[in-house]
């Protein structure tokens, strides 16, 4: 790739539509395609199979967890089990109740409305929502002044899939009228490599379960990354080992190469991490101060970095702040000083 093709806005465009093709191929379909999540598709599958039964609409559904676990790829199930069209929009993009209302009545019978990052709808265009999820009527302001009128205008019932990666940040109004919720939780190593073959088979990519437990252990326990690294290690093996099945020294090379370490942490994890520990003495200190220090917005370190370092153990969340465990200190070979902390409270 030149430097002018990355410089060039159209290359760019097509390198993110490959992007978003090469994902939406490796999507399941169906629920009996899903992996992981049990106890959420044991619920789903009941209430999907019921409503069906009823010819009745799903009850709304609330998805919530960390960016890349399959919220988008439920939305589309349920609308593929249920029959129906799935129109996917994000939460930011609606920014007046107009453009609410015109993708509301455009919605057919039973149709599946996906938005995406919900918590980020504007407080008036959520309080439209209200009736729309509740009696399936709008409530729409005509004219304004002294001479202003409501209307209001009857819907087809829809199916609301809403999807947060921060779910403390949503209205009570709005998470209450949502039928079901749902938070999805990282993956383990088994549930990823059954992903990571999956997607193998779908690339035509020769994988070998030594290959397949080691791109599963560096995922994060997440499943967008374990594809994503999953293109990457088909890229390096097709131009250093043409022709051999990848295991688990041609994975490791590759993942190593990628920066990605054998926990699975990558550089901005490294990042966080040390300076926890070397600025802040193990902590406590604020996310602010972390996000200052690293040069982060302080919502992409709790949304997309932090949730799995606490998971993993390497990070702890306390009323003062992160706090360093002692997995981390071991992991980066410090001691541990001995003493009280003070930290920053930001």
């Amino acid at each position: 790739m030149t430097t002018t093709e990355r410089k060039d806005p159209a290359f760019a465009a097509e390198a993110g539509e490959d992007e978003r093709h090469f994902e939406a191929s490796l999507r399941p379909e169906r629920l009996v395609d899903y992996v992981g999540q049990e106890s959420i598709l044991n619920t789903l599958g009941v209430a999907i199979e019921a409503a069906r039964a009823r010819g009745d609409v799903l009850d709304h559904v609330l998805l919530s967890g960390p960016p890349g676990l399959g919220k988008t790829s439920l939305a589309q199930i349920i609308a593929r089990e249920m029959g129906v069209q799935c129109r996917k929009t994000q939460g930011p993009a609606i920014e007046r109740s107009g453009d609410l209302a015109a993708i509301l009545s455009d919605l057919e019978q039973g149709d599946v409305l996906f938005i995406d990052e919900i918590h980020g709808l504007p407080r008036k265009v959520e309080e439209v929502l209200y009736p729309a999820m509740e009696d399936f009527e709008l409530d729409l302001v005509i004219g304004q002044g002294p001479s202003a009128r409501t209307m209001r205008l009857a819907l087809k019932p829809f199916t609301l899939v809403g999807a947060t990666t921060r779910a403390g940040m949503l209205n009570a109004p709005l998470r209450d009228r949502f039928g079901t919720s749902f938070r999805l939780e990282f993956y383990g190593v088994p549930d990823l490599m059954r992903i990571v073959n999956r997607s193998a088979k779908i690339l035509h990519l020769t994988l070998a379960p030594e290959g397949a437990r080691e791109i599963a252990r560096r995922s994060r326990g997440t499943p967008r990354i374990a594809n994503r690294q999953l293109k990457w290690v088909r890229d390096f093996a097709q131009v250093h080992h043409p022709g051999k099945p990848v295991d688990e020294h041609i994975a490791s090379e590759a993942l190593a190469l990628h920066r990605v370490d054998a926990a699975g942490l990558d550089p901005m994890d490294h990042a966080i991490l040390i300076a926890v520990l070397d600025r802040f003495a193990g902590g406590p200190v604020g996310v602010e101060s972390l996000a200052a220090l690293l040069g982060e917005e302080r919502e992409t370190i709790e949304a997309v970095y932090e949730p799995f370092l606490v998971q993993s153990g390497y990070l702890e969340r306390t009323p003062r702040g992160r706090m360093a465990t002692q997995l981390c200190w071991d992991y980066f070979g410090r001691e541990r000083p001995a003493g009280p902390r003070q930290g920053r409270l930001l």
